[in-house]
C-alpha cells in the first residue's frame, strides 16, 4: 500500500514537471492557424475601424492571416459572448468597447460572466467622447443647448452609439446632475449612428472623436463640449464639460482586447507583446492620433483590473438611474 502511495506520488510529481513544458510548447507553436478576431459592433464604428487598423499589422506579426468577422447586438455582448464560450486555444480573440464594462449590469442573465468567462490581453487606448450638434440646428453652444433643453423639456433628442452605452450613461448623469431632460435615442453601433448624425436626423449626438473628427472638419457638425479631464489637442477650442457647469465630470471611451478564459499565459503575453509592438508604428500612431485615441498598451494584469473598476463604476450609474437594455 506505501509502495502504490509512493508510485502516486511520483507520477504527480512527474506530470506537475512534463505541463509546464506541455504549455509551454503549445505557446511557442501558436499560432498555427487562421486567427480569428471577433469584432462586436457594426462595421464604421472605432471598435471595427481601430481593428481593421491593427489587423494587416498583426497578421504580418503572428505569421497567420487575422480575420475580423462583425457579430453585432446586445451593446457588444453577443459577440463577446461567442469569445467567452470558444476554445481556449488562442484562434478566437475579441476587440471589446467600453459598453463592456456596462453590460454585466445593463443586461439580465447574460450568458456568460465577464470577469470570470474572458481572460484581458491589453487596454489598448483610452479616448474623449464629444457632444456634437448638427450644423442645421440653432445651438452654437452647450449653454444654447442647455437653455434649449430646459425651456422645453423632453424637446432635445440626442443620439448614442446604443441603449447603456458610455454615451448614454454619460448624458444620463450630465443631466441628472443639470436638471435637465433630454431624450435618448439608441442605434446600433457607430456606423449607423455616424449616417443619421451627419444626416441631421438626430440634432445632438455624443461619440468618439474618431467617429466625428472628418464631419467636424467639414463642418457638418459642431463640437459643443468633450468630456475629457483636460481639452483635447484636436479641438483646442473647445471646452471640457468640466470647465460648463460639471466640475470633475468626466467620462472617457476605451478599447481593449479578451481572450476566453484558460488560454495559456504565454499565448496571451505572445499575443499582448507583438499588439505593443504595432501600436508603436508610425503609420499606426499616426492614425491613432487622428481618431483621438491615447495609446495604453497595458499588460493583461492591468487590464483586468481596469475592467473590474469599469464594471463597479458604471453599474453604480445604472442600477441609481434604472436604466434598461433596450431603453
Amino acid at each position: 500500500m506505501l509502495r502504490c502511495w509512493f508510485r502516486r506520488i511520483a507520477l504527480l510529481s512527474l506530470l506537475g514537471a512534463v505541463w509546464p513544458v506541455m504549455v509551454c510548447a503549445q505557446s511557442a507553436a501558436w499560432p498555427s492557424q487562421p486567427i480569428k478576431w471577433i469584432v462586436p459592433f457594426p462595421t464604421g464604428g472605432t471598435v471595427d475601424q481601430i481593428s481593421r487598423l491593427l489587423q494587416p499589422h498583426m497578421q504580418q506579426a503572428l505569421g497567420q492571416p487575422v480575420v475580423i468577422d462583425n457579430r453585432v447586438g446586445a451593446s457588444g455582448a453577443i459577440g463577446t459572448g461567442l469569445v467567452a464560450k470558444a476554445a481556449p486555444d488562442g484562434n478566437t480573440w475579441v476587440m471589446v468597447f467600453d459598453t463592456h464594462g456596462v453590460n454585466p449590469s445593463l443586461i439580465p442573465n447574460m450568458p456568460f460572466d465577464t470577469l470570470k468567462d474572458l481572460a484581458p490581453v491589453m487596454l489598448i487606448g483610452t479616448g474623449a467622447m464629444v457632444l456634437t450638434a448638427h450644423a442645421s440646428t440653432p445651438h452654437k453652444t452647450f449653454t444654447e443647448l442647455l437653455q434649449a433643453a430646459r425651456s422645453k423639456p423632453g424637446s432635445i433628442s440626442y443620439g448614442t452609439i446604443g441603449s447603456g452605452s458610455l454615451a448614454h450613461l454619460a448624458m444620463t448623469a450630465m443631466g441628472n446632475q443639470l436638471k435637465v431632460d433630454w431624450t435618448h435615442i439608441p442605434y446600433k453601433g457607430g456606423g449607423p449612428l455616424s449616417t443619421d448624425g451627419v444626416a441631421g436626423h438626430v440634432p445632438v449626438t455624443l461619440a468618439t472623436y474618431a467617429l466625428w473628427a472628418p464631419h467636424l472638419a467639414s463642418g457638418r457638425l459642431r463640437a459643443l463640449a468633450v468630456t475629457s479631464p483636460k481639452r483635447m489637442a484636436q479641438l483646442p477650442d473647445v471646452p471640457t464639460l468640466a470647465e460648463q457647469g460639471l466640475p470633475g465630470f468626466e467620462a472617457q471611451a476605451w478599447w481593449g482586447m479578451l481572450a476566453p478564459a484558460g488560454v495559456p499565459a504565454g499565448i496571451v503575453n505572445k499575443m499582448n507583446a507583438e499588439m505593443a509592438k504595432v501600436l508603436k508604428l508610425p503609420a499606426v500612431q499616426e492614425r491613432l492620433v487622428e481618431m483621438g485615441v491615447q495609446v495604453s498598451a497595458s499588460s493583461p494584469e492591468e487590464f483586468g483590473q481596469f475592467v473590474r473598476s469599469e464594471v463597479t463604476r458604471w453599474g453604480k450609474v445604472v442600477r441609481e438611474n434604472n436604466i434598461k437594455a433596450g431603453q
